[in-house]
């Protein structure tokens, strides 16, 4: 009789116990900023290009692992004419694998290998001049949907381009690849419910890049989600021309982007934003199948180029320092980067009180000009608490400051 009572007791244990276990398991599930952030390993081939290899590779590292969501290896092939069959990476480490390279080509051993790599479920991002690579490799054509160069022609599949918002495969012969002078242009969003595109702007600048087209290829299990208008001013076709592109292609998922030529120091086209972005936000679409990045408050639109030349994101402490020194005629990005913050903070009564906090530093900074602190005053007006009214009532024998301090004393009065 004992025995039953403490089986009974054990039971009643482990169920209840399995219940915990099962509820837990369920809000994981439903909130996935309960999970432990991953991050992808990834392979950055390069070694070999028509292009800068050796300015673009650490550039393209520094932009995923700036992510925090990549950690990335770096893998350069032998030189041109060199021994490929010496080149064998072990694709099965890596979540994702970054293509740099145009060269010679690979080992059939190797081919083979990144095949099944990418049949199997790896993620792939196609840059730039990698579009040029491996005209000859069948599957690495339909891996990367569109080529050009390396005396591809209609044998190689259609163009693919828009014409009058609708998508075009043309069969017509030609020549594959080519592009005009280095310019400014506008990338239009064509899908704007996929995971890498979602939350950006419908049409936004693009800094300084050659801009690829006539581009064809398999186009297999292709959507093209963005494009640019390829001017005839700048030896352009007069077409909407792809400029970002996912494949799949097995279980595998395929990033292909056109966009961005490096110079040394990355150059104008590597530092655009839109760039930057949509590469990170690619990379771990490719690597993972969702985009867990929000879209940052400097990306473009068709206003103008926004350039990162460090490749990060300003930080909030950043953004406040250089307030401090704000010339409109210079740049908004800073003051722009706070309104961001306070946006994003709304009904996070925490959050909003530590942004007040750093702007009243700023109306107490001696250093800080009477221009930065407008700006603060006009802010803190709409959103501050009491906390800020001394430091503002501290303004107020200012003479330049005194209108913007009735301004904003007046305001709070009515709104607190």
């Amino acid at each position: 009789m004992r025995f039953h009572h403490t089986f009974k007791i054990i039971y009643i244990m482990i169920k209840r116990y399995y219940i915990i276990f099962l509820l837990i398991a369920v809000v994981i599930a439903i909130f996935p900023s309960c999970r432990k952030s991953e991050v992808y390993e990834t392979l950055l081939i390069t070694g070999q290009s028509e292009h800068n290899w050796k300015a673009s590779h650490p550039v393209l590292k520094q932009i995923l692992d700036g992510t925090g969501l990549f950690s990335t290896e770096i893998m350069i092939t032998p030189e041109k004419g060199g021994d490929m069959t010496n080149f064998n990476p072990d694709f099965s480490k890596y979540r994702l694998v970054v293509l740099n390279y145009s060269g010679d080509s690979w080992s059939e051993k190797t081919k083979q290998a990144f095949i099944d790599y990418v049949k199997n479920g790896g993620g792939v991002v196609v840059y730039h001049g990698s579009s040029i690579a491996f005209p000859d490799w069948k599957e690495y054509n339909e891996m990367t949907g569109l080529g050009g160069w390396g005396n591809r022609n209609e044998k190689d599949g259609p163009y693919v381009y828009y014409s009058k918002n609708t998508l075009v495969t043309d069969t017509s012969a030609g020549k594959a690849g080519s592009h005009g002078p280095r310019h400014d242009f506008e990338v239009r969003t064509r899908i704007a419910d996929h995971p890498i595109t979602k939350g950006l702007p419908a049409r936004w600048m693009h800094a300084s890049d050659e801009l690829y087209q006539q581009l064809r290829g398999p186009a297999k299990n292709m959507q093209v989600l963005a494009t640019a208008f390829a001017d005839t001013s700048f030896k352009g076709t007069g077409r909407d021309e792809p400029m970002l592109m996912v494949i799949d292609y097995g279980k595998g998922r395929i990033f292909h982007t056109t966009l961005g030529y490096g110079d040394e120091g990355g150059g104008p086209a590597m530092q655009c934003t839109g760039f930057i972005v949509t590469l990170q936000r690619g990379a771990e679409w490719a690597a993972s199948g969702s985009v867990t990045q929000e879209v940052p408050f400097d990306f473009p639109n068709v206003s103008g180029v926004v350039l990162r030349p460090d490749f990060k994101e300003i930080t909030l402490d950043e953004a406040i320092d250089n307030i401090c020194n704000y010339d409109i005629q210079k740049s908004t990005r800073y003051f722009t980067c706070l309104q961001d913050r306070i946006r994003k903070a709304s009904g996070d009564e925490k959050t909003i009180l530590m942004l007040e906090k750093k702007m009243v530093s700023i109306l107490k900074n001696d250093e800080a000009s009477a221009e930065s602190k407008k700006l603060i005053l006009r802010e803190l007006s709409w959103m501050g608490s009491d906390y800020c009214i001394p430091a503002i009532k501290g303004l107020a024998e200012v003479p330049e400051l005194k209108d913007d301090v009735t301004f904003a004393l007046t305001r709070l009065r009515t709104n607190n």
